[in-house]
């Protein structure tokens, strides 16, 4: 019985022994650039630095004494501890070393480390041959290609690829900003932001740009930057095949195709594609005019208000059409003219076959199927589809007559 207790005794000390040494060449493996055929774990690469004071010889025990002796000593022998050192390196371990060929399964460990060692990266994706050390990072990397995300936030719904943009996003319900600048009061949801903040504080630029010697506070604005230069687009919609530079002008345009429009407004119920758009129209409810012009006293709900108006100041009218030299103040007033040249109506009622060149004119327009008419005269009790009308209408009350008989 006690022999039994004793084989029980060394077989757990050689799986001990066993994940402390793998452990151990794990880390050096780690550390150094080693030849496959020095990983070899056996009984030859460990040296013994002491031994023990017990010979040998066969293991007898006295009745029901059950510690170990040798026969020719009037004393127990204690066994001094026995240290063994890994040959490839100099870390010294202090019990019988498990020697891995007596273990297929343990072989196998050894197989794997002796792969990690020899080859660099080990995973390779089909689709674009990029190659990978970890499985988890080729997994993370295939959902670009296949377009999986899941991870999805609770509160709306919106999936993600990677758990740490889903968790980034949930800042955007809780309102927590984790990032606080140390020079002053601002906090921020995301680390990126907070970076770029400091360097309002610091001056500290240092991803220049070699083509125009612009300079950017983290390195991912210059990559975005150096796609003006290159023209290159990598961001594909899958529904049309246009391609973008920034990942966020996807998302924006992809919404096109959906009609998606979850952010809606709670005095009226109008809803918008975007957030940003929401916030601007909540501005007609509240009356709020933040951005002024800073050569008159005119405020603005809009920005683009404030650049339209500014140009009166200025004259400046940088955006020319190449084809009539018309000039314009912003870029999206030349955009809408280049339509007329091109015939281009990217603007398509979904309820008729009708389309427009401005989404203005699409809006309403719809207001027609949908009986809508969002400007009441004040002073009675007509509503008109379009504010042009309501204008028309109210100089019946004023008595004002712009147009007099020739």
């Amino acid at each position: 019985m006690f022999m039994k207790d004793i084989d029980a005794m060394d077989v757990k000390i050689e799986e001990h022994i066993e994940v402390k040494i793998e452990k151990h060449m794990k880390v050096k493996i780690e550390e150094n650039s080693l030849n496959t055929n020095t990983l070899k774990y056996n009984s030859n690469e460990v040296s013994m630095n002491a031994s023990y004071s017990i010979s040998n010889d066969p293991i007898y025990r006295s009745g029901n004494d059950t510690s170990i002796f040798d026969p020719g000593r009037t004393q127990q022998a204690k066994p001094v501890k026995k240290q063994y050192q890994c040959s490839q390196y100099d870390k010294v371990f202090g019990e019988k070393p498990y020697t891995y060929t007596q273990n297929d399964k343990a072989n196998h460990r050894l197989v794997s480390l002796q792969k990690t060692q020899t080859e660099e990266k080990l995973y390779k994706c089909s689709q674009c041959n990029k190659t990978f050390t970890k499985k988890t990072d080729i997994l993370r990397h295939q959902r670009t290609h296949t377009g999986e995300k899941p991870y999805q936030c609770i509160q709306c719904y919106k999936a993600f690829t990677l758990k740490n943009n889903l968790v980034s996003h949930q800042r955007t319900h809780t309102g927590e900003k984790p990032y606080q600048c140390s020079q002053c009061d601002a906090a921020f949801s995301h680390k990126t932001s907070l970076v770029t903040h400091q360097s309002a504080h610091t001056g500290y630029k240092p991803h220049q740009c070699s083509q125009c010697n612009k300079a950017f506070a983290n390195k991912n604005d210059l990559v975005r930057h150096l796609r003006m230069h290159t023209g290159e687009k990598p961001y594909q919609c899958s529904h049309c095949n246009k391609s973008f530079s920034l990942k966020n002008s996807l998302v924006t345009h992809q919404i096109t195709h959906t009609g998606e429009k979850p952010y809606q407004c709670i005095q009226c119920y109008k809803a918008f594609t975007f957030k940003s758009n929401l916030l601007s129209h909540q501005r007609t409810h509240s009356g709020e005019k933040p951005y002024k012009c800073s050569q008159c006293d005119m405020v603005f709900t809009f920005k683009i208000s404030l650049v339209t108006h500014q140009s009166a100041h200025t004259g400046e009218k940088p955006h020319q059409c190449s084809q009539c030299n018309r000039a314009f103040t912003t870029k999206q007033d030349l955009v809408r003219h280049l339509r007329i040249h091109t015939g281009e109506k990217p603007h398509q009622c979904s309820q008729c076959d009708k389309s427009f060149s401005r989404k203005h004119d699409l809006v309403t327009h719809q207001r027609k199927h949908s009986g809508d008419k969002p400007f009441p005269c004040s002073q009675c009790n007509m509503a008109f589809t379009q504010k042009i009308n309501l204008v028309t209408h109210q100089k019946i009350h004023n008595g004002d007559k712009p147009f007099p008989c020739n």
